[in-house]
C-alpha cells in the first residue's frame, strides 16, 4: 500500500504548497492509525529536503515519487521511492531511507549504530544497512520487481548529519557499499546518484504495477531449516531484529562462568522472535558454541527435528533441540548459550506429574553462561505458564547474572498487519485499540463447521499450508476408542477428530491431518498460511460483552487444571486470571495464519458479534 504516489512535479507543487503533510497525515488516517506532531515536522523536514535535491536535478518531472511504501507481509515502510528508467531503458526504483539525525555513535555490533531518539540514546539499525534490507524484502515478496527485471538501488540520506568518523566508519563499510550513504553536505552526490539511474520518466507507474503485484508465498521458517542449517540466509533481519541478533552474538563473547548474561526479548504475535531464535542457534552452532534451542511446547521442536532428519545426525539433531525440562539436573554453567523461545510456556515444576525440578527459569539460568528468553505474556494460555518479565528478571538476580531488556516489533504474520492484531486485541476484548484496518488480510466469520472446514481443504490443497483448529471444548474420546470422533454437530453433518493420536506434534506438517483437528497445545509457536477456528462455548458474547466461560472446556484438558479449587480462596483474581488466558488462546489461534483466519461459533450471539465487529471495521 502506498501512503503517497505521484509525480516529481506534483510532488514539488504539494511541498511548495505545504500540503504534503496533510496529504499524507490524511492517507494514513484513512487506514485508521494516528501520527503524532514530532513525526509529522519531521516528514515535513525530511520532504522538504528532498523536494530541494529534485528541484536542481534533471531527473524528469514525470518520474514517479512514492512515500511510505508498505512492504508486502511486514510492517514495515519505505521512506521515499523515485522511480523512473535508466539510460537503457530499464525500469528503476531508488529507495531513500530518510533520517532527521544529527549525531550517531559507534557500537561494536554489526550493522548497529546509536542515535539520540525521543531525548535519550538507543541502539538501531545502520541506515544503509536499513534501505539495503528493505530493498532485500521488496525482491523476497515482490514477483513485480523480479519477473521485469526491475533494478532497486538503495541509499540512505541523513540530511542534518554532518560528516564525522562514525557513522562511515570502516566497520559498516560493508553495507555502505551495499546503499551508499549520503550526508548534509551530499546533496550533489545523492543528486548524482540518483540521475545515474533516472533518466527517463516512469510513463508505466512502475510503483503501482509493484503495489498491484503478485506477493510471492511466504516464507515459513520450518521451510527453510534445512538451508538456514547449511548456512543460507533465508531470512533478512530488519529494524529490531538485527540489533537483537548482534546485542546476543556480542553477550555471546563475554559471557562466561563468572559473568553470566541473560537477554530478556519480549515481542507480540508475529515480530520475528522463533526466526531470530532460530538464526543464532545456527551462527553460534557455526561458531563451535555449545548452544540448544529450547521450547517447553514440543510442537515447534518435532516439526524442527522432522525437517531436519535425513540432513544430519539423529544425535546432532537431538542435541540442537530440548524441552524445557531438561535442564533439571544439569551442571551449572554446563552450555555456553541457552535460546528459550515460547519462554512464557515454562513451568515451574518438570516432568508428566511436574514433580521434578525446582524451577525451569532457574535451571535454564543456572545451566548456562548465556541465556535468551524469547516472550510474549499475552501468549500465555494455562495456569502453569510461569515464564514473565518479572519471573525471569528474579532468577537472573538470584543467579548473579546481568539482566539485559530489549523488544521486537515489527510484524511478520498476518500479511505484517498490525491493524488486523489491533482489530483482534479490541474484538476480544483483550485492550481497547483505535478501528483499524487490515487490507490484505483475509478474516471472515463462516455460518457452518462444514463450510468452514471445506474452505480449509479447498485452501490446503496450495501448499499444505492450511489446518483447522478449535478451543479445548470437546473431550478427547476418540483416544480409547478411535473409531468415535470428538467433535460432532449432527444438525451440521458434521464429525471430526482431535489430531493427538496418530500425528501428534506433527499434525501441522502431516499432508493427512488436515482431515484432523487441532488444538493450542500443537500449533503455538507454528505458522500457517490459513487457519481456521472453532469457537466453542467457552467464550460467548452477551450484550456485546465477551464472557468467559472455564466450565466449557473439555475434562481432558489440563490448561486450567486447579481453577475450581482455587476459587474457593481467590475467586476474583482467579476469575481474571482464568478470563486472560482463554482470550490468549483464541487470540493465538486466530494469528496462526499468515494469510487469513476463518473462524466459526458455536453460539450465534458470539457470531453474530464477530461479523458485526467486521462491518464497524474499515479495511
Amino acid at each position: 500500500m502506498l501512503v503517497y504516489s505521484s509525480t516529481k512535479e506534483k510532488f514539488s507543487k504539494d511541498v511548495d504548497s505545504n500540503d504534503i503533510k496533510n496529504i499524507i497525515l490524511h492517507s494514513i488516517e484513512k487506514t485508521g492509525k494516528s501520527v503524532g506532531a514530532s513525526e509529522l515536522n519531521s516528514w515535513q523536514d525530511s520532504l522538504s529536503s528532498m523536494d530541494r535535491l529534485l528541484y536542481r536535478s534533471t531527473v524528469p518531472d514525470d518520474a514517479g515519487v512514492s512515500i511510505e511504501y508498505h512492504i508486502p507481509q511486514t510492517s514495515k515502510r519505505v521512506d521515499f521511492i523515485i522511480t523512473g528508467r535508466d539510460e537503457h531503458n530499464v525500469e528503476c526504483a531508488i529507495i531513500i531511507e530518510l533520517k532527521g539525525w544529527v549525531d550517531s555513535q559507534l557500537t561494536e555490533k554489526d550493522a548497529v549504530v546509536k542515535t539520540f531518539f525521543q531525548g535519550r540514546l538507543v541502539e538501531t539499525t545502520h541506515p544503509c544497512y536499513q534501505a539495503w534490507s528493505y530493498a532485500s524484502l521488496l525482491s523476497d515478496f515482490n514477483e513485480t520487481v523480479e519477473e521485469e527485471n526491475v533494478l532497486l538501488k538503495p541509499c540512505a540520506y541523513l540530511h542534518n548529519h554532518p560528516y564525522n568518523d562514525v557513522i562511515n566508519d570502516p566497520f559498516y563499510e560493508e553495507h555502505i557499499q551495499r546503499a551508499p550513504l549520503f550526508l548534509k553536505n551530499d546533496a550533489q552526490l545523492l543528486r548524482d546518484f540518483i540521475e545515474k539511474y533516472i533518466k527517463y520518466g516512469d510513463d508505466n507507474q512502475l510503483m503501482y504495477r509493484i503495489d498491484n503485484g503478485r506477493i510471492r508465498p511466504s516464507k515459513h521458517l520450518a521451510d527453510r531449516l534445512v538451508s538456514m542449517i547449511n548456512g543460507n540466509q533465508e531470512f533478512t533481519m530488519i529494524d529490531e531484529q538485527k540489533v537483537v541478533y548482534e546485542t546476543a552474538l556480542l553477550l555471546s563473547r563475554v559471557s562466561n562462568s563468572k559473568n553470566k548474561n541473560v537477554l530478556i526479548v519480549e515481542g507480540g504475535l508475529g515480530t520475528g522472535k522463533s526466526i531470530v531464535a532460530i538464526n543464532l542457534l545456527v551462527e553460534l552452532t557455526r561458531r563451535e558454541l555449545l548452544v540448544q534451542y529450547v521450547t517447553k511446547n514440543s510442537a515447534p521442536r518435532h516439526v524442527y527435528e522432522s525437517k531436519l532428519t535425513g540432513s544430519m545426525k539423529k544425535s546432532s539433531i537431538t542435541n540442537l533441540f530440548k524441552g524445557s525440562g531438561a535442564y533439571t539436573n544439569s551442571d551449572g554453567n554446563n552450555f555456553d548459550v541457552l535460546i528459550v523461545d515460547e519462554a512464557h510456556r515454562l513451568n515451574e515444576k518438570s516432568g508428566m506429574f511436574k514433580n521434578q525440578g525446582e524451577n525451569q527459569i532457574k535451571e535454564i539460568i543456572f545451566s548456562s553462561k548465556f541465556s535468551v528468553f524469547f516472550i510474549d505474556e499475552c501468549q500465555q494460555v494455562t495456569l502453569q505458564d510461569i515464564g514473565t518479565l518479572k519471573e525471569i528478571t528474579k532468577w537472573a538476580k538470584d543467579q548473579k547474572a546481568d539482566i539485559h531488556k530489549m523488544e521486537l516489533s515489527s510484524q511478520f504474520r498476518c500479511n505484517g498487519s498490525d491493524g488486523y492484531l489491533a482489530w483482534l486485541d479490541n474484538m476480544l476484548q483483550i485492550r481497547e485499540t483505535a478501528n483499524e484496518s487490515f487490507e490484505d488480510f483475509d478474516f471472515r466469520v463462516i455460518d457452518s463447521p462444514t463450510e468452514l472446514s471445506e474452505l480449509i481443504f479447498e485452501k490446503n490443497k496450495l501448499n499444505n499450508k492450511a489446518r483447522l483448529v478449535a478451543g479445548y471444548c470437546w473431550n478427547w474420546i476418540s483416544k480409547k476408542n478411535p473409531e468415535a470422533f470428538d467433535i460432532e454437530m449432527p444438525e451440521y453433518d458434521f464429525k471430526m477428530k482431535w489430531n493427538l493420536t496418530k500425528d501428534g506434534m506433527l499434525w501441522i506438517i502431516s499432508p493427512e491431518s488436515v482431515n484432523e483437528i487441532g488444538c493450542i497445545h500443537t500449533c503455538q509457536g507454528l505458522e500457517l498460511d490459513y487457519i481456521g477456528v472453532i469457537i466453542g462455548k467457552d467464550l460467548l458474547v452477551r450484550n456485546n460483552k465477551i464472557i468467559t466461560n472455564p466450565s466449557a472446556r473439555a475434562k481432558t484438558d489440563q490448561s486450567l487444571k486447579g481453577f475450581v479449587n482455587i476459587m474457593k480462596t481467590k475467586p476474583d483474581e482467579i476469575q481474571q486470571t482464568v478470563s486472560k488466558l482463554i482470550k490468549n488462546t483464541y487470540r493465538t489461534l486466530m494469528t496462526i495464519g499468515m494469510k487469513g483466519c476463518y473462524i466459526y461459533c458455536v453460539d450465534q450471539e458470539t457470531s453474530e458479534y464477530f461479523q458485526n465487529q467486521i462491518k464497524k471495521s474499515t479495511y
